[in-house]
């Protein structure tokens, strides 16, 4: 099935829209799971400890113990629901990708035993029994591996639509049944 012959290769500069579209990809959301699991854990114990100080303050300055009970609950609240909003905040994830992906030209080759990626000084070679998948976006190939990101290659970077066609048709013919 490999032609051991021939070399395929295409070469260009990602954007941030390649980025963005490759980010997507790779997760599901725009906040992390550790970031919801922290959320999630920290607002509680915040909310309680708050709703403590409000209690004992409110027990220092007189208050009957019905209405320290009712305002620290609603301070309590008040303060979770506070934290765990800032804290979604923070962690949202603004910025795409990763060094200078969009600042330097990315070559890939598809040799006869590997895919190989280079950009700047870095090379990076997956064998292709690692493909997992080739999936045709509306303006981009991408490329899954098992144990490796994902890779994009923009329809940009192809000469014509059948220089396209032909490095997807052949990554297609070397993904492992």
């Amino acid at each position: 099935m490999r032609d051991t012959n021939s070399m395929q290769s295409v070469e260009g500069r990602l954007n941030e829209t390649d980025i963005k579209r490759l980010t997507r990809a790779m997760r599901g959301g725009t906040v992390g799971p550790t970031a919801l699991y922290y959320a999630g854990v920290t607002a509680p114990v915040i909310s309680a400890a708050v709703g403590l100080v409000a209690k004992t303050s409110f027990g220092i300055v007189g208050m009957t113990n019905y209405w320290q009970v009712f305002l620290s609950a609603i301070v309590a609240a008040m303060a979770g629901i506070v934290w765990y909003l800032i804290f979604m905040r923070w962690s949202y994830r603004h910025h795409h990708g990763r060094a200078e992906e969009t600042e330097q030209d990315t070559q890939v080759v598809l040799a006869p035993d590997h895919l190989r990626t280079l950009r700047g000084g870095v090379e990076t070679r997956i064998k292709y029994e690692a493909i997992r998948e080739v999936l045709v976006l509306r303006s981009a190939v991408l490329v899954k591996f098992h144990g490796a990101d994902p890779l994009i290659v923009p329809d940009r970077w192809f000469a014509d639509a059948s220089t396209r066609t032909n490095f997807k048709d052949q990554l297609d013919s070397l993904v492992p049944s």
